[in-house]
């Protein structure tokens, strides 16, 4: 595992952000953990969290112009991207986010930040029906730019209601964008085999009996 994933992933456990246990999800499976990307609530927890998604873009070597967040998850990950790709990597990149409802006054718009334009990273926390993706790919045509890829938080490696098929690898293949994504169910997994402290055993059982269960025919 490369080492800022380790970082997050200790960065996750530490904010109480990934927690192992019993959930049950909006598709009314259960879950052995849970990921919420929301409690990534203090100053440090942010600025880790935008190191990490800051650094998978470098690593992955894919070209872009500007960075977009859907809202209103969007906001705050677009933000701190933005942000620690100028600190950490000196690259100065503009970004934007779109408002949930069109602003009828001041300046008016749908759009906070740099006008869309060339090449379009969208970055978001997780994909599930990819609905917010599809969006965020309307909204950066309908200005004449270009999406040019998706960066993710987790990619649970898991297949849909109605598909054998991820999410993730869904919109791959409708869009013809590259994802990228810091964790996967594959390296919560691998972290727990090489001893995570804050991975139980139990939970690491939890966790192949969940893919062996759910998990994406295509992973």
């Amino acid at each position: 595992m490369h080492r800022f994933k380790k970082e997050f992933l200790d960065l996750t456990i530490r904010c109480g952000v990934l927690r192992f246990g019993n959930f049950t999800l909006k598709s009314g499976r259960q879950s052995p953990y849970f990921f919420n990307a929301g409690l990534f609530d203090s100053g440090a927890a942010i600025a880790g969290l935008g190191r990490a998604y800051a650094t998978a873009i470098v690593e992955s070597q894919l070209p872009f112009d500007m960075l977009f967040g859907p809202a209103y998850k969007g906001i705050p990950l677009v933000t701190t991207t933005a942000a620690l790709l100028a600190d950490e990597f000196n690259r100065n990149v503009p970004f934007c986010f779109n408002r949930k409802e069109v602003k009828d006054h001041g300046e008016g718009g749908q759009l906070v930040g740099r006008a869309l334009s060339g090449r379009v990273l969208i970055v978001d926390d997780v994909i599930t029906a990819g609905t917010a993706i599809r969006e965020s790919i309307d909204i950066i045509h309908s200005h004449g730019a270009t999406p040019c890829g998706i960066v993710l938080a987790l990619d649970r490696q898991e297949r849909g209601r109605d598909s054998q098929r991820s999410a993730v690898m869904e919109v791959k293949d409708q869009f013809g964008l590259p994802v990228i994504s810091i964790l996967s169910l594959t390296d919560l997994i691998a972290g727990a085999e090489q001893g995570h402290q804050g991975i139980s055993a139990e939970a690491l059982q939890g966790l192949i009996a969940y893919r062996q269960e759910y998990g994406a025919t295509d992973v």
